[in-house]
């Protein structure tokens, strides 16, 4: 008689019985792929395509086609965080290239080119991006990339993106616009000339302050998407499958959030730019902004959840306000359910150009009544 087979150990049974069995199951929210590697066959073949989640992974491909498709590119590629995404395009750059940046620009952005490209020999310039005069006499031989916040972090100035876009592909200069505060349900760069769009998800993209992400979409493939590819896999800048997961699942509410937020945040503006405390709203949806016709022409349906204020009095005066809001955390980042305001100046440091009055907002979903009552009582 044949000897019969005994059965496993503990240890490898624990093992078999946890094996993917799974191939197609019609759930209606997608899987969480946590595997780190792939299955190959007896031919040495990786079946669908996937090898080890550094080069890819079924939830970044999902999340990858989501953003690339909203902002109608051909590639997107997801990554760690929106400095990571941030950080590959300047990588995707050489030594002794130029790059002109918004004078309003992300701190951040201002501190990785300080400390980081700096010294991998990058230069750049910081210019009024409202004015494309003045980004024209900045331009020279070595100029490689022109950058654009608009609405800019934290004044909201606006930039003419198609204008600026012109003026950069007459001169063979790409284009990268930060997209983060508008979505591509308010704006949609490439659509106006971009070549480069970059999104922290974190932010609205995510839209529950519980995920770091950022990613980049690209108008055409190419010589670039190559070399940003090469960046995101050889680098290791990538998000981890629950993280994309996470992203794609706020993608799903994104239109409703950021028009319950566009909404919020106009009304608030309107509200308080007739109270006597406060020296100037700073938002583009207002008719006295000195850019609200451009940015009427180039954002679609509204004009952002995000608002900064100038108080009227010193900056302990303008903590002061912040600290007697109730519905507002005082927290950093932005774009997510919950109205947040942050104090930017104490944030940046010593070298931050953002006035000390300056109150930064990021409006949530609560009812619009109850957050001006809470503005109402942090004013007297």
């Amino acid at each position: 008689m044949p000897k019969k087979h005994q059965p496993f150990k503990f240890e490898t049974r624990a093992l078999q019985s946890t094996k993917n069995i799974i191939n197609e199951v019609h759930a209606i929210n997608p899987p969480i792929y946590l595997s780190s590697t792939f299955v190959r066959n007896k031919e040495g073949k990786y079946e669908d395509r996937y090898k080890y989640s550094r080069n890819d992974n079924p939830n970044r491909r999902t999340l990858e086609k989501s953003i690339s498709t909203l902002e109608n590119g051909t590639t997107g590629f997801a990554f760690g965080s929106g400095m990571a995404a941030i950080s590959a395009v300047f990588q995707s750059l050489k030594t002794g290239d130029h790059v002109i940046l918004p004078d309003d620009a992300y701190f951040n952005l201002k501190l990785l080119l300080k400390d980081i490209f700096n010294r991998w020999g990058l230069s750049y310039s910081f210019v009024n991006m409202s004015n494309i005069e003045t980004i024209s006499r900045s331009l020279n031989q070595q100029t490689r990339l022109i950058w654009i916040e608009s609405p800019s972090n934290p004044q909201l100035k606006i930039s003419d993106i198609r204008g600026i876009c012109e003026l950069a592909h007459a001169h063979q200069i790409l284009i990268a616009v930060d997209n983060t505060w508008p979505t591509p349900v308010l704006q949609n760069p490439l659509d106006l000339g971009a070549d480069i769009v970059v999104h922290s998800s974190t932010k609205y993209l995510g839209g529950h302050s519980d995920v770091l992400g950022g990613c980049i979409v690209l108008k055409e493939s190419g010589s670039l998407a190559h070399r940003i590819q090469s960046i995101q896999v050889q680098m290791g800048a990538i998000p981890s499958p629950f993280d994309c997961w996470l992203i794609s699942r706020g993608i799903q509410t994104l239109y409703l959030r950021i028009t319950k937020q566009t909404d919020n945040a106009q009304k608030l503006a309107e509200w308080l730019n007739g109270q006597p405390r406060v020296n100037r709203v700073l938002y583009p949806g207002l008719k006295d902004h000195p850019h609200h016709a451009i940015a009427t022409q180039q954002m679609k349906g509204g004009f952002g959840g995000m608002l900064s204020l100038l108080i009227d009095g010193n900056e302990i005066e303008t903590r002061a306000v912040a600290n007697k809001l109730q519905l507002f955390t005082q927290a950093t980042s932005l774009g997510g359910i919950e109205s947040l305001v942050e104090h930017r100046k104490s944030v940046e440091g010593s070298e931050s150009q953002t006035p000390s009055n300056l109150l930064r907002l990021s409006l949530g979903i609560e009812h619009i009544e109850d957050l001006i009552v809470d503005w109402e009582q942090a004013l007297r």
